[in-house]
């Protein structure tokens, strides 16, 4: 395979430049030759110039585009034999025998049916004389992979599609901003949102922001009085305390019966029940423009990268993939087969057999929506009959991070609604200490989704000494049965010393578990702590800014991380924002790797560079720090170019928090609790840790991970992210005409 063509197709989504940046970049670093086609399929049947070579700067500063800059049309000619045989005939003599679709399942299907039509149509052209004899036999097969650009994130087979995410962060956005007026007025708003026959994108950003109630396809209310039911909650919610109410209806939703839902039809019902005035909001187009989050540019550079690969070892028995992710591992399954069971979903929704949707859904999807029934109900179920009312504990500790409030609302909910007492300890384990706890009630919790930092207040205190008595005998007063730790290191570092203090105090004989929430993502037992989304997109929004003026004014900025000893705000940060250089301690810096960089910039700048970005971990090396760099880039540079440093602090562990981190954290506390019930019950006191390893949520006793751990560096030894360290340094380095004059030479 010499050449290969990529194009977009249906809707734009978000991340879309992203993939087709590392689409182009990977193939120019694997020695191919790389054709875009534009305007989709329209451009594989017209030809001529909508079909291009790509260089290594035909895609630079693109990934915070949204949208895609090849463009995307609908094209009714490439769905009859004729079209198709005009597209084969494009790509055959470009020499073009393998291509890369990024689209839906309509444009993905279209890609197979031209491969599986290819050796026929390729022997029409023969016989029609349209390609000659050598063409024929140059070309025998066609290699095609799939990459999903959607919002709705409706195909099976991958956790999240391209764009996805960014339209998350846009529909969170918004209602958050909705439910400070709605609270002010004590209004109600409809919100309804994009998907299609997809509830993805409703029922995250329900479980995001903390709405009231939700509509989607796969799962319609199971009444048929479903509008007096949900006004009922609503009223019931407004009696506890709640000044707003807010609806999210899926675009896609209906009853049971199939018939559909409509955002107007819902804002009659609730004027004509509630009395109230109700407002709806159509969200619209605005979730599927704009720039993509850090996660949709990140997910979409690995998946392009993949989809390289995957030509490169392609045969002509093989069989077309779609290139997907599962937690934080891409993942390859066979197109079609995810094509047909994305598409049994919809016949399921539409022969109303929703639980089959519900299945076909997955397991995470089922449970987002189980954990969702609980969290919006106006008050927690009665406690069961004789049943036995643990109490359970809940602290923050360690460093704020983004998602601690989310986690804490969630832990609060859930364990209030199995019929247990939750109480929340105040200034992290000082509160353990001076006993310094409040009850939970059901509403005290009300709107904490949406915040960020720690309501019940954080700190790095670690207990030692008279500490283990003072705490043992708060545990003893208050009859605690369990102990949720949401927080950084300095929490499991206080769980282990809990554990190994019981011989002396037996009050510590109680189910321990530490919710991993840390934006340095460093913590053991998990490869995604809550807050690390949140910090990633706080630097990327600050980056794209950095980048704005430094291409004004030929300017290299060195911008430093937070992180402490681990590189994964670093490197991530260098992939979401296409940087020139990740600093980490990790790998740590030598003289040659800055002599090197110096090298690197000075001739970009002299053959037309106009800016560049270096990221530096905080703790990258003790001596070579960030004024260092910018000093020593400043002497060599010259009059090519300016240098100026960029300490981002403690903006990374600002603002509210991501949909990502929200969903993490909701799921996290839904499995703590869980845990802490079933432990307490059977009488067992394992001190553990939840996590996410590769695509599955694990809880896994704290002694065990810790031998995976660098206590001195705080860091697990083994950090799954290194192995993007390849990719990183291929998409930042020059292509090979990168430096040429434009003059030739």
């Amino acid at each position: 395979m010499k050449r290969i063509g990529v194009m977009t197709s249906g809707g734009d989504a978000q991340g879309m430049n992203a993939a087709l940046r590392a689409v182009v970049r990977a193939g120019l670093d694997r020695g191919l030759e790389v054709y875009a086609i534009y305007e989709g399929y329209r451009g594989l049947v017209e030809g001529g110039e909508l079909i291009r070579p790509m260089s290594w700067n035909s895609v630079g500063g693109i990934l915070q585009l949204g949208g895609t800059i090849i463009g995307t049309a609908r094209c009714a000619e490439f769905r009859t034999r004729e079209g198709r045989v005009r597209a084969a005939a494009n790509l055959i003599r470009r020499g073009i025998d393998g291509l890369v679709v990024i689209g839906g399942d309509g444009s993905l299907t279209g890609a197979d049916v031209l491969r599986s039509e290819w050796p026929a149509i390729r022997q029409e052209l023969l016989d029609a004389g349209q390609i000659s004899r050598d063409e024929y036999e140059a070309y025998p097969y066609l290699a095609i992979v799939g990459l999903v650009g959607s919002i709705d994130n409706d195909m099976w087979g991958t956790d999240i599609t391209i764009g996805a995410d960014s339209a998350l962060h846009r529909i969170t956005y918004a209602v958050d901003a909705i439910s400070s007026t709605a609270a002010s007025h004590q209004r109600t708003f409809v919100v309804e949102v994009m998907g299609r026959n997809s509830g993805y994108l409703a029922l995250m950003s329900a479980l995001a922001t903390g709405a009231d109630w939700v509509l989607i396809p796969e799962s319609p209310p199971d009444v048929e009085n479903w509008e007096e039911k949900m006004c009922q909650v609503l009223k019931a919610g407004r009696a506890a305390g709640r000044r707003d109410s807010i609806v999210i209806v899926a675009e896609g939703a209906i009853d049971r019966n199939g018939a559909k839902i409509t955002a107007d039809y819902v804002r009659q019902v609730l004027e004509h029940h509630l009395h109230e005035d109700v407002r709806t909001t159509i969200l619209g187009h605005v979730q599927r423009g704009g720039a993509p989050s850090a996660y949709d540019r990140t997910m979409s550079t690995l998946v392009g990268v993949a989809a390289v690969d995957e030509l490169l070892n392609a045969t002509a028995e093989s069989t077309p993939q779609l290139i997907g992710v599962k937690g934080n591992r891409v993942t390859r399954l066979p197109l079609m087969e995810c094509v047909e069971k994305t598409r049994a979903v919809n016949a399921a929704i539409k022969e109303c057999n929703f639980a089959k949707a519900m299945e076909l859904r997955g397991r995470g999807f089922q449970e987002s929506f189980q954990i969702l029934r609980t969290l919006v109900r106006a008050l927690p179920h009665e406690p069961k009959v004789g049943q036995r009312r643990l109490t359970l504990a809940v602290l923050t500790a360690s460093a704020p991070a983004p998602g601690m409030n989310t986690a804490v609302r969630a832990a609060v909910r859930l364990g209030l609604d199995r019929g247990h007492y939750l109480l929340g300890v105040n200034n992290s384990f000082l509160g353990l200490i001076n006993d310094d706890m409040r009850p939970f009630k059901w509403m005290d919790v009300d709107g904490w989704a949406s915040m960020g930092g720690s309501e019940l207040g954080t700190n790095r205190h670690v207990p030692s000494g008279k500490d283990f008595y003072a705490i043992a005998r708060t545990i003893e007063e208050r009859q605690i049965d369990g102990l949720l730790i949401i927080g950084g290191w300095a929490g499991y570092l206080s769980a282990l010393r809990l554990m190994h203090e019981r011989e002396n105090f037996p009050a510590f004989e109680i189910p321990i578990i530490c919710l991993p929430a840390s934006i340095n993502n460093n913590l053991p037992g998990s490869e995604l702590s809550v807050g690390a989304d949140t910090a990633l997109n706080n630097i990327v929004d600050a980056v794209n800014k950095i980048k704005q003026s430094a291409v004004a004014s030929r300017r290299c900025f060195v911008v430093e991380v937070m992180g402490k000893y681990c590189g994964y705000l670093a490197l991530l940060s260098m992939v979401a924002t296409g940087a020139e250089r990740a600093y980490l301690h990790e790998e740590g810096v030598t003289l040659k790797d800055l002599y090197e960089d110096v090298m690197l910039l000075n001739t970009g700048f002299e053959h037309g560079k106009r800016l560049g970005v270096m990221i530096r971990n905080e703790r990258a090396h003790p001596l070579y720090t960030t004024q260092f760099m910018a000093n020593l880039f400043e002497a060599e540079g010259g009059d090519l170019y300016e240098v100026r440093t960029s300490v981002l602090g403690h903006l990374q562990q600002g603002g509210d928090p991501s949909p990502f981190d929200r969903i993490l954290a909701t799921r996290y506390a839904y499995r703590c609790i869980n845990f802490l019930e079933e432990e307490a019950l059977a009488g067992r006191n394992t001190v553990a840790c939840v996590g996410v390893q590769g695509s599955q949520y694990h809880i896994t006793p704290l002694e065990d991970v810790i031998r995976q751990y660098d206590m001195k560096l705080e860091r697990p030894k083994e950090q799954w992210w290194m192995t993007l360290r390849p990719i990183a340094r291929m998409l930042a380095q020059p292509g090979p005409q990168y430096y040429q004059r434009r003059n030739g030479d």
